[in-house]
């Protein structure tokens, strides 16, 4: 949890056993309480003109401690008869934006260019980082000064789509997965087994309303599949959206005086990855270098053009693009099953995953319909 969890109040989502379905929960303290009678679904809560001040004035009853509910979620062998979390969103649209730092948009032209090959990236790299320069953090994207930035790739024949959408007017706006379908801390990420090239990407989520007012924050992996995306950006679903490949949690926390959308520009995102093969991996993803800020990406997000009445949980971009060779030389970082991705802030806490194919992960079959019909069972809607 924060590091200041104690001096604030955390929402999320419970499996409970007992009601055959999920429930909305609070931290206090430590303690988890079941809000479902008050708001049966996360998406309730967030669409409050307040967020933060309903949940601090929230009560439920006790469902256990926040370590014995993380404990029985990423047990081995988990009881199925305890409660155990899920991802803290329902029925929120999961979307996520792409090439929103600099280094990583250098990366997907490299990616496009050596077409899933990794060998032909390092080479690609080299040349490419000494025409272009690595450093465009100051730029803005949209301005007179990227449009003639774009101007000068073009001439030189380097232009490229990831270039477009990481300084063009445009953001790169995508859907992650369906609604649901995120998986949440100690449990299972995947990746498809048929990926040799692929790697997590730290974000920070923020968690929009239906009106476009960004209420809070929480974390998120966006697992990306780079020898996939990297054939074609067509393939970017394929990429992007499969079997627990979009995690989040692992709790929500709601701006108020202590946490707001400036704490979110500032904040520093660490990734660790240790894999069973002693391989270990070190880094961070800092907000402040983000090339387009966060509130004009769910300005593009939400608008007059688009709307989403269930609000929508969007993860904003990672500067994180891993080049560290893991095996051979050259061959750059990819994930192996078993490795432990670890995704953290003091101000929203650790979201822990451990790597499997994506083929093996526990399969998605709880959906809108399900959730629907077991909330008018309980008498909750």
């Amino acid at each position: 949890m924060p590091t200041d969890a104690e001096s604030t109040v955390l929402v999320g989502r419970i499996w409970d056993p007992s009601a055959d379905g999920p429930s909305p929960v609070i931290v206090r303290n430590g303690d988890v309480f079941d809000v479902s009678a008050q708001y049966p679904t996360v998406r309730d809560i967030c669409e409050q003109p307040d967020p933060a001040a309903v949940v601090h004035g929230l009560d439920g009853p006790r469902v256990g401690s926040f370590e014995a509910l993380l404990a029985n979620t990423g047990a081995s062998s988990r009881d199925q008869g305890r409660p155990w979390l899920l991802a803290p969103v329902d029925l929120q649209a999961l979307k996520a934006a792409g090439v929103t730092f600099p280094v990583s948009m250098i990366e997907r032209v490299i990616e496009e260019r050596a077409r899933g090959d990794v060998a032909l990236a390092a080479d690609i790299r080299s040349r490419m980082l000494a025409d272009v320069g690595a450093d465009l953090h100051d730029l803005l994207p949209g301005s007179e000064e990227a449009a003639r930035l774009k101007d000068l790739l073009v001439a030189a024949g380097i232009w490229s789509q990831y270039l477009e959408v990481g300084i063009g007017p445009d953001a790169e706006i995508f859907t992650k997965g369906q609604v649901l379908s995120a998986v949440g801390t100690a449990v299972p990420v995947g990746v498809l087994a048929a990926s040799d090239w692929n790697n997590p990407e730290p974000e920070v989520a923020l968690i929009v309303q239906s009106s476009g007012r960004i209420v809070g924050g929480t974390l998120g992996n966006d697992v990306n599949l780079r020898d996939v995306e990297g054939r074609s950006a067509l393939l970017l679903t394929r990429a992007k959206d499969n079997n627990a490949s979009c995690a989040l949690g692992p709790l929500i926390r709601f701006f108020d005086t202590r946490f707001d959308l400036e704490s979110v520009r500032g904040l520093d995102v660490s990734l660790s990855i240790d894999g069973e093969d002693g391989f270990r991996l070190d880094a961070v993803s800092e907000m402040a270098r983000m090339s387009r800020d966060p509130e004009a990406l769910v300005g593009q997000l939400i608008g007059p053009h688009h709307h989403y009445p269930d609000g929508a949980v969007l993860m904003l971009g990672t500067m994180f693009a891993p080049i560290q060779d893991r095996d051979r030389p050259g061959e750059g970082f990819t994930h192996k099953v078993g490795d432990v991705v670890r995704i953290g802030c003091p101000a929203l806490g650790t979201l822990v995953n451990r790597v499997r194919h994506a083929e093996d992960c526990e399969p998605w079959t709880f959906g809108v319909r399900d959730l629907m019909g077991n909330l008018v069972k309980r008498g909750l809607l």
